[in-house]
Formats: C-alpha cells, structure tokens, sequence
C-alpha cells in the first residue's frame, strides 16, 4: 500500500484547519509542507519555536494527516558565503522543527553553484560543484544526526545532482543514515535524456532502493515543446514500474502529488491508486 499524498500550497487556499479538513476529504493521508507558502504561516527561523512546532502538529493530527515532507529547498552550493551561512542555518531550525513536528523528513533539491540558484551548462554538472555541495551539507546532516531527523535529498536534472550516479556518490561519501533520497521521476528526465527514461528511472530504483524515503508524482509532455509539467495522469509518464516498485520494495511510502490544481487532485490521486491496484 502506498499512502498518496498532497504539495499542501498546491490545496484550495483556506485558513489552515479547514484546508486540512479539505485535503482529508479528498483522501489524501499526508502532505508535503512548505511554510513560506502557506497563508498564515512562516519560515522564519526565529519563529520556529516548540510552541509553533505543537501547534502545527496538533492540526495535523486532528486533520489525520502526516506531515511527510517538512521543505526547505535552499542553495547549499551558493559561492555567497554570508547567504550560505543562513542557509545553513535554516536547514539546522527546520531539523530541529521537524523533530517537535513529527516530520517524516525535510526535503530539500541540490542546488547549483551560482547566486541565482539557476542551471548553468557549464557548471552544475561538474565535479568541482558536486565537491562544493558534499562540503557545505556535512555540517547539515551532522545536525540531522544530532535531532534524530531525516534530511532527503531530491536529485533533478538541471541541479548539480543531477542522476542516480551523482546521488549515490553523495550518499557514499557522506555515509550517514540520516541522509536519504526523494525520487522524483520526472526530476531526473530532461530534453537531454527522454530517449532513455527507461534507463534512467531503472538506475535511481536500483543505486538508490536503500535510501529512498519519499516519492514525488507529476506528470509531463514535450508534445508542444519544451517539457511542461502537470498533474498525474495527463501526461505521459508511465508510473507503473515507479507504483510496482514502492509496492514490493517500499510498503506504506509516503508518495505526494505535485502540480495539480484543487479541481484535480482528487482525480489524480485516484487514477493512481486504480494503477497501484491494477499490478
């Protein structure tokens, strides 16, 4: 069984209680929770306290939802050292966050190796990048070691971990338990390497089977150009290798839904659980 969840900024926009009750209704068991994009809500670490950390997670409960990803998706591979500093930081309060919340992890992407947190070409995917973002996430995880919490990494194509190979280089050199993996199907595909999708999504369920913790579901089409995103099922990924994989190697996963719109997030969680089914 796979536990569907929902990108909580992606639910109708109500006050917090209310849009839980909403999500629940459509039968969703957990959410991928970004504070900044939350009415009402605030990332601000000096705002982090237990007493917010409770409250939320009351809310939670009541609603019968978990809180699968706690994000905080920031640049670790920014040569701005002051704006590393606070990043760092703000992984180390949603950490600790995450522990009062009773997160399953706290998401985050890789990066890239400018201030613009933008894909370059020549750079994101080189060696000396992948080098710089291990360095600047090993005080990271030693404090996700210290709270007890998950931190899970999230490869995409235009980041500097950007396949299942560099993801694995990541998770050996830093050799923590507390280090896991998102998989995000989609992520990993690009213009560059659709013609090998089968390859690609093969790889990350076999290099990456151990420490995959979460699973990330949209969809896409490159019928009109370049590849846009959207909904599962209106697209043209095939999910059954990724369905028939959490089923035998990853029971009860928290999966949650990205790109989807209030009108049709109920359907797309439906025609993936009448997928799961059907294998």
């Amino acid at each position: 069984m796979i536990q569907y969840g929902l990108r909580l900024h992606d639910a109708e926009k109500l006050p917090l209680e209310e849009q839980l009750t909403v999500v629940k209704k459509q039968g969703f068991s957990c959410v991928h929770l970004a504070l900044s994009k939350i009415q009402g809500l605030t990332a601000d670490p000096v705002a982090l306290t237990p007493g917010y950390a409770l409250y939320l997670k009351h809310a939670f409960q009541d609603a019968g939802l978990d809180i699968a990803v706690l994000g905080n998706y920031l640049n670790l591979a920014t040569p701005d050292k002051d704006a590393l500093k606070k990043n760092q930081e703000k992984y180390t309060a949603h950490l600790r966050f995450a522990a009062l919340l009773g997160a399953g992890v706290v998401g985050t992407e890789t990066g890239n190796p400018n201030t613009d947190y933008k894909y370059d070409t020549e750079k994101s995917h080189t060696d000396e990048a992948l080098e710089t973002f291990i360095t600047n996430l090993r005080p990271v995880i030693k404090d996700a070691e210290r709270f007890g919490v998950i931190l899970a990494i999230e490869p995409v194509w235009r980041h500097i971990v950007y396949s299942p190979q560099r993801a694995r280089i990541v998770l050996d050199e830093i050799n923590s338990p507390n280090l896991q993996i998102i998989f995000d199907p989609v992520n990993l595909l690009d213009e560059e390497n659709l013609d090998r999708r089968e390859e690609v999504l093969n790889d990350a369920m076999t290099l990456l089977e151990k420490e995959i913790a979460v699973i990330h579901i949209k969809d896409y089409k490159t019928e009109t150009g370049p590849r846009t995103c959207m909904a599962a099922g209106l697209g043209d990924m095939d999910y059954r290798p990724i369905l028939k994989f959490a089923k035998e190697k990853k029971p009860y996963i928290h999966a949650t839904l990205e790109n989807t719109k209030p009108e049709n997030a109920q359907q797309a969680r439906e025609f993936l659980k009448n997928l799961e089914e059907s294998i």
